[in-house]
């Protein structure tokens, strides 16, 4: 019996002395700053990685849109952008931004809808001599089949590339911005 308390007092001791050990060694780590601010910057990366879901997130509370609309909107966008790229440029849009081909599946279906009345009209009529006139009709009749005016387009836009400001978000930015070309200018 007084072996058995021996064994598990030394068992005891051993493991709390292990166990003060790892704490007096996080402690200095923690003082020398290299404990916790690795973990902290690790953690930073990955929620620094742009995801689809965090730019719906960003962009229903920054323009008061509900989700619908912001995948609808910016899969809008983001057709006109992929109909005005190299198929490669937007392949790297979609591998910085995963899930940006489901937004553009998101978008409205417009092939209906006609505006025969006033400059939406003439923009109908104009867009049939235009290819370019044509891919900017269609943002603007998409937005409006999704319950947005066509000048919310530019938030839409403006929003987006603030989102994709990171470092990791570089390339989605640049290839967004390139291919936006006529939209906004």
């Amino acid at each position: 019996m007084k072996k058995l308390i021996v064994l598990l007092t030394a068992s005891i001791l051993s493991t709390s002395a292990v166990a003060e050990e790892t704490s007096w060694l996080d402690s200095l780590k923690s003082l020398v700053g290299l404990g916790e601010e690795k973990q902290q910057t690790i953690e930073q990366d990955t929620s620094a990685l742009p995801s689809t879901s965090g730019l719906i997130d960003m962009l229903t509370s920054s323009l008061d849109v509900n989700s619908e609309q912001a995948a609808g909107g910016m899969g809008a966008i983001l057709n006109y952008v992929k109909n005005n790229v190299s198929a490669e440029q937007f392949q790297q849009l979609a591998q910085s931004l995963p899930g940006a081909e489901g937004l553009v599946a998101n978008m409205p279906d417009i092939s209906q809808l006609s505006s025969s009345e006033g400059l939406g009209g003439l923009l109908d009529k104009a867009s049939e001599y235009s290819d370019s006139l044509k891919s900017i009709n269609d943002v603007k009749k998409q937005f409006e089949a999704l319950g947005l005016t066509p000048d919310m387009i530019s938030g839409f836009v403006s929003s987006a590339q603030s989102y994709l400001d990171t470092e990791q978000g570089q390339k989605a930015k640049q290839v967004l911005t390139d291919g936006l070309g006529q939209l906004l200018g």
